[in-house]
């Protein structure tokens, strides 16, 4: 079995190859958020490097989220570009649990934590593999507290501890906290592609569809009142005989 995964759901993009469970290649690029241009290039190389063909690929993996909206959504996109041709099946798994695959072999609670802005970070803890906390979009001090409530030393995971590192050190203690460095810290692709066989080989299926935790943020400045598709300037109409000029200007927004 030969599976590919695929995943930009943050700052890192990478892609991995892996046959039945030994890893034949990865590329990761930390270049920032570039990925439409630099993700299928990356997938189209490691392939040629690997000399294996899209025909030969059995399964492709992909993060569903949480992360980068835009990331996620490039990352789906190339998926599907690959799979749709060749009715190559495609796996979704969660950016918390693929993060949390660097390190699962150490017996220690796992949280991983990714910046999502807004004072909130997409998190879950893990011990032994196993879920103890589940996924969700809260504030950093309610995983601090969560946290608290456990004994023993800890990791962190994820591109929140890079904002949050000192907050972190202030609640539990330098003593208590275990902060990889290097690429166990942030997303690997390796990571995805290899939880994902193993997923695929225990006989899990599902269709692919992206997992946000909330809503972007255009949609929810749309629901305040504070976002509009059109914002309309000036309007002609008195001397028209019944006809209306809307002179539109778009407003943009982040996603």
């Amino acid at each position: 079995m030969i599976s590919l995964g695929i995943d930009a759901s943050g700052k890192v993009a990478g892609a991995a190859l892996v046959r039945d469970g030994e890893l034949l290649g990865e590329i990761t690029l930390c270049l920032g958020l570039t990925h439409s241009e630099t993700l299928l290039p990356a997938c189209i190389s490691l392939l040629e490097q690997a000399k294996v063909s899209v025909e030969e690929i059995d399964l492709i993996a992909c993060t569903k989220g949480p992360g980068s909206f835009t990331g996620l959504r490039i990352a789906a996109a190339t998926a599907k570009g690959l799979a749709l041709a060749r009715s190559i099946p495609i796996l979704g798994i969660s950016t918390l649990e693929m993060l949390k695959e660097n390190l699962s072999y150490i017996p220690l609670p796992i949280h991983v934590i990714l910046d999502a802005r807004r004072g909130q970070v997409y998190t879950a803890s893990f011990l032994g593999g196993q879920c103890i906390r589940t996924e969700q979009a809260c504030s950093l001090s309610e995983v601090l507290e969560f946290a608290q409530s456990l004994e023993g030393k800890q990791i962190f995971l994820g591109d929140g501890v890079l904002r949050y590192k000192e907050e972190i050190y202030a609640a539990l203690g330098e003593e208590r906290l275990i902060f990889p460095e290097g690429s166990s810290l942030l997303q690997r692709a390796s990571s995805l592609t290899l939880l994902a066989e193993k997923k695929w080989n225990a006989g899990e299926r599902e269709v692919f569809h992206l997992e946000y935790l909330r809503k972007p943020q255009a949609e929810r400045q749309k629901e305040a009142g504070e976002l509009k598709d059109f914002q309309i300037i000036e309007e002609e109409c008195a001397e028209r005989v019944g006809k209306t000029e809307d002179r539109l200007s778009a407003k943009n927004y982040p996603v």
